[in-house]
């Protein structure tokens, strides 16, 4: 069998060294970058440092099944998206009890709305000067700040003509006198009449 050449044998030595190398330092560079993800990520998702050492150190060890274990168990929201979500929430929540409803009929009405659409209760009144929508127990305007007179007169919403009514049936039951007397019967004498 013929022998290869001294000088190839040692060209390709030190090819698969270099590649061994290169790929070595690849698969390190790797598993570092995985650790700092996963640093980063888990920072991102929670303040519990523990969580954050215990994340780390899992994939430090395990390498890329240990990125994947931590990917899985991670938190589903960042700290941000949390933030976001609390902050919609308390804008709707804000939103609902601003809405205010009629005292009398709780039709939902507006902050300008100076009487009820559905049943003309006042809500809010004018102010004199300015004519912004007034809280009917405030003392003064807090856009032009001039007090409040008297309150105005309740305006009345005029009222669709009355339905006229059903025709009402009267009904008289006729005077039972009883069941027949039997045979052989004679009914209890009743009480002295008053």
């Amino acid at each position: 069998m013929p022998q290869l050449p001294t000088e190839l044998l040692n060209t390709i030595g030190m090819i698969l060294e270099l590649f061994v190398a290169v790929t070595s330092a690849l698969l390190v560079a790797f598993w570092i970058g995985l650790v700092v993800w996963t640093f980063r990520d888990i920072r991102s998702r929670t303040r519990d440092v523990f969580a954050w050492f215990l994340a780390t150190v899992l994939v430090l060890i395990l390498g890329p099944i240990g990125w994947l274990l931590y990917f899985l168990l991670r938190p589903r929201e960042t700290l941000a998206q949390v933030y976001d979500r609390q902050l919609e929430e308390e804008v709707l929540l804000r939103d609902i009890t601003v809405r205010r409803a009629c005292r009398k009929c709780q039709t939902v009405t507006e902050a300008d709305w100076l009487l009820c659409p559905r049943c003309g209760t006042e809500l809010r009144h004018q102010c004199a000067d300015c004519g912004r929508p007034l809280e009917l127990d405030w003392i003064a305007c807090p856009y032009c700040t001039a007090p409040v007179t008297a309150a105005p007169a309740v305006r009345q919403v005029k009222a669709a003509p009355p339905e006229p009514a059903p025709q009402q049936i009267t009904y008289t039951p006729e005077v039972d006198a009883g069941p027949a007397p039997q045979p052989g019967f004679e009914p209890l004498p009743e009480a002295a009449a008053e």
